[in-house]
Formats: C-alpha cells, sequence, structure tokens
C-alpha cells in the first residue's frame, strides 16, 4: 500500500512542476502542459498519475476529502444531525444549519479561492478527466491495463461527484474539449439531476464492471465492491422522486453478497488498533494511514478534550462533542456506544461527566465524547496521528440499504418484510441487542424510525452520510427542530450553498442553490 501513496508523492511533484494557472472551476491536472515525449512514457508511469486520483480522497488535514477534522466531509455533515454539535464559530453555524454562500469553511468544500491548502474539490474531478484521457489516446498500454486504469479513475471521479452532489446538488462538469484549451473562458452551467445523477452512474458502472473484485485488490485501492456501495448510495438518494430506484438498490446489494463479505464479529474491534486491514471482511472501503504525510487519522485529537488524560492517553483540541440526545437514544446494552465517552479522567486526576461537567470549561455539558476509534496510546509518539484506519464504507451498509429497498420498493411484500426485519436483527445482534419484531417495522413511518436509529447507531461519525438518510427518508428538518433545537431548520437546507466566487466566476451561467 505504501507504493501507491509514495507514487501520489512523485505524482504532486510533477503537477507542482507543470503547475498553471486557470479559470475557476475548470482546472484541469495540467495534462495539457505535460510533454508526452518525456511523461508519461512508460506503464509505471501512467499509474502514477492513477495513483494520484487517490490523493483527493485521502484523509489528510490540508487537502483530503475525508480528513478526520473539521476539514473532511465526516465532521461537517454530522455536524448537521444530532451525532454532532459544537459551542462556538462557523461548526457551531453548521450544526445549527445557520450557513451562508460566506461560509467559507463550509463551501470549501465545492470550490475556494481562499483555502491556503486547498481549491476544493470540484477540480479534482476535472483532473480525473485530463487523466481519463491521457490513458485514453496513450500508445503504450494495452486494451486491458487500460480499462483497469480507466476504471479505477472513474470510480475515483464516481466518488467526488456523489459526494459533492449529496452535498451542493447538481454540479458543474467541465467536458475535456475545455480542458484541453483551458485558456478560452467559457463559464457553464450546472448540470440538470438527470444529467448528474447520469455522469456519476456511468462512472460508477463502468467501474464496477472492470475494477478487480475485492479479494484481488490491494487494501485501500477500489474495487468492484466500493463501485457498487456508491451505486447504491446514489440510488437510495434518487428514491424521494422515484421509487422504482429501490429495485436497482435491491439488485445491487444481492450482487454484493457474492464477493464474500460479511459482519466482522467484533463493532468496536473494527475501531480499535489492528482491527482493520484485508482480514477484515466487513471493510468496503477503508484509507489506510501513512504517517509519512501523505494520509492519517487524527480524529483522537480532534476530539479529546483540553484537559483528558485518562486511557493512556493525553488531551486534544476538543473541536465538536457529540449530543446528550443522540447518546440517549442508545438502548442501554448497545456496544455502538462505547466510544461515546460520557466519563473520563482530566489533568488534574477528577472525574468529568454528565453531571459534574468540569469547570470552568464545561467539556462534556453539550454531549460526550464522540471518540469512535478506539485509545491509541502511540498517538502521542506519532505526532498526535493514530494508527487506526479510517474505515468509509462498510458491508453493514449493504444490510440496512437492503432492508430499506425490501420494504419500500412499489411491489413489496410479506416476505420482503420478514427478510428486512432479519437483517436489521442482524445488525443488532452484533451489537448485543435483542431482535425486533414485525411490529416495529408495522407501517412506514415505524420502519423509517428503524432504519434511522438504526443507521446513526452504526455508522455515527464514519463518512457522514447520515444526513443523506434524514434527507432521504423526510426528517433532516424534524430532527434539527426537535432534536437540536435549532430555529434554523428548513428544507432548503438540504443542499449546501455554492460559494459566491462559484456564482460570480459562472457570469450568469451559474444559478445558485434556492433560497441562499
Amino acid at each position: 500500500m505504501k507504493k501507491m501513496y509514495y507514487s501520489i508523492l512523485y505524482f504532486v511533484a510533477l503537477c507542482s512542476i507543470f503547475s498553471m494557472s486557470s479559470c475557476v472551476d475548470l482546472d484541469p491536472m495540467d495534462s495539457s502542459e505535460i510533454n508526452p515525449s518525456i511523461y508519461p512514457r512508460t506503464e509505471e508511469d501512467m499509474r502514477s498519475l492513477v495513483n494520484g486520483c487517490y490523493q483527493s480522497v485521502r484523509s489528510s488535514w490540508f487537502d483530503g476529502l475525508f480528513a478526520t477534522n473539521e476539514r473532511g466531509v465526516t465532521i461537517v455533515n454530522d455536524l448537521t444531525t444530532e451525532i454532532l454539535s459544537c459551542k462556538a464559530g462557523w461548526m457551531k453555524d453548521v450544526s445549527d444549519l445557520n450557513f451562508f454562500p460566506t461560509t467559507n469553511d463550509l463551501t470549501r468544500f465545492y470550490y475556494s479561492d481562499t483555502d491556503a491548502y486547498s481549491d476544493g474539490w470540484l477540480n479534482d474531478i476535472s483532473q480525473c478527466t485530463s487523466v481519463l484521457k491521457q490513458i485514453e489516446v496513450c500508445d503504450f498500454l494495452s486494451d486491458e491495463v487500460k480499462k483497469e486504469l480507466m476504471a479505477e479513475v472513474r470510480c475515483a471521479r464516481g466518488l467526488l461527484s456523489y459526494t459533492l452532489y449529496d452535498m451542493f446538488g447538481p454540479l458543474v462538469v467541465a467536458p475535456i474539449e475545455l480542458l484541453e484549451n483551458p485558456i478560452v473562458e467559457q463559464p457553464l452551467s450546472r448540470l440538470s439531476q438527470e444529467d448528474m445523477v447520469k455522469f456519476i452512474e456511468d462512472d460508477l458502472l463502468y467501474a464496477s464492471t472492470n475494477l478487480p473484485v475485492p479479494a484481488d485488490t490491494e487494501y485501500g485501492r477500489f474495487s468492484q465492491g466500493l463501485a457498487k456501495m456508491l451505486l447504491i448510495r446514489l440510488y437510495l438518494h434518487e428514491t424521494p422522486t422515484n421509487r422504482e430506484f429501490y429495485q436497482k438498490v435491491e439488485n445491487l446489494c444481492r450482487e454484493m453478497k457474492d464477493y464474500g463479505y460479511s459482519l466482522a464479529q467484533s463493532y468496536t474491534g473494527m475501531f480499535e488498533v489492528g482491527g482493520q486491514g484485508k482480514a477484515n471482511p466487513e471493510i468496503i472501503w477503508a484509507i489506510p494511514v501513512v504517517l509519512e504525510q501523505v494520509s492519517w487519522n487524527d480524529w483522537h485529537m480532534s476530539m479529546l478534550p483540553t484537559d483528558f488524560e485518562d486511557h493512556g492517553m493525553e488531551a486534544g483540541y476538543e473541536l465538536v462533542n457529540s449530543t446528550w440526545a443522540f447518546y440517549d437514544s442508545f438502548e442501554p446494552r448497545d456496544l455502538r456506544k462505547t466510544y461515546l465517552i460520557a466519563s473520563y479522567t482530566n489533568n488534574k486526576g477528577e472525574t468529568v461527566d454528565r453531571e459534574h461537567p468540569g469547570n470552568p470549561d464545561k467539556h462534556l455539558d453539550v454531549g460526550p465524547i464522540p471518540l469512535k476509534y478506539g485509545y491509541d496510546i502511540n498517538v502521542v509518539g506519532n505526532g498526535g496521528k493514530s494508527s487506526i484506519d479510517p474505515i468509509i464504507y462498510r458491508y453493514a451498509d449493504v444490510y440496512l440499504s437492503l432492508a430499506e429497498a425490501l420494504c419500500r420498493k412499489p411491489s413489496s411484500s410479506v416476505a420482503d418484510r420478514q427478510e428486512a426485519l432479519g437483517l436489521i436483527n442482524d445488525i443488532r445482534g452484533r451489537a448485543g441487542l435483542g431482535a425486533l419484531s414485525d411490529a416495529d417495522i408495522a407501517t412506514d413511518e415505524l420502519l423509517i424510525d428503524v432504519i434511522l436509529k438504526e443507521r446513526s447507531h452504526e455508522f455515527w461519525c464514519e463518512n457522514g452520510q447520515y444526513r443523506a438518510d434524514l434527507i432521504r427518508l423526510g426528517k433532516f428538518v424534524e430532527h434539527a427542530r426537535n432534536i437540536k433545537g435549532t430555529p434554523y431548520a428548513a428544507d432548503y437546507k438540504s443542499v449546501y450553498p455554492l460559494p459566491l466566487s462559484a456564482i460570480n466566476d459562472g457570469k450568469g451561467k451559474v444559478i445558485q442553490n434556492p433560497q441562499y
């Protein structure tokens, strides 16, 4: 796995050598300025370019989409739900749904011309498009190798596109013709919803056919399993407007069973030191930690209170908290709340808990510590970084996606609901909980409550997708008002605003999301 990340470093160095400025939203990976007689000339060169497409979806504070801190999508998206809260600053605004086109720390995920370390992730879609063209026209790769490499790049582009589409709605997607001639300024409109879905779907369908099966995939790289998991998420996203998508979800979930995935024996063990890797049968995609300043996990430092001194670990930055409403929603025996830390010893030897949240800072007044990952005593010696790999997608998601599809598809039967109940109870059983009965999912409203509760308890602080679950099932505003108590909740907040720079540079063609 380290070989891939060293190739990424090589790729970044090349991009810095050949860099040039160009129009917002249209920045390619400068492939047009790379002399093909010099680079790329070999299969290894081309694989380095492909590896570079992994750069934007790694876990890095500077420019990683899945950064394990306030600069990653997990914290930002979970902040809009009852899973996380914040007491001050822009993250409190996000938690309260009180955000605007000028909330730069939020809109930077789309595009930024003010962030010192990242220009957002829209341009990374263009980078993938440019690399795809390089692969297509090169004359030194076999058709088989071309398909393999293009599948990886299209999976990266599909992952980026789906994530941004879920956050901001349809995107501006630059065609290769424009990327190859960046000097010509040509503002583009956002895709329609139909075209956006097809763009993502086409990429992921190609990847799901041409990537290797999970058993033959190097840990941390993209596989057919990840491509199909992303298709499941995409189709779920579209079910509010067309429930026929649930049939596609069901079909994909059944296909995923053929890959040999299974639930890991221990829920908490997956998030502890040594619980990841190829041997874990539940992981669909995780991001390997590489401490050489490329991809890391600094979640512990982001979450631990500033006076923490317990379990061999020291203080962190306490960027956010969970909420007591979320903690109380778990059943007492639920193992999945193990690392929602409701009590700890501080650096004065005092116990800090809900009743004694600490003075004067009151660390646990709004909620427990959302530690998620097990204690890692090596964090201090590793510069605040853990060796635990962030897990982004797991097979448990297939269980709950299939359960939802079986119950909510137009042709749902009694047998479908029985199968769905069994899937939900498998997830609950692993968490140490008793089985639900038919009566618990007897109506659509009851089913929705069960699905949302199990999803939030199962996937809190993993990939930020619970926000999409709430929106899809019509509970986003209700939870924001009734559980978090924010007065700013409104239906239009189901997508984030585009940054003002994207609107200005669009020269009238890029239309802001409604009511912003």
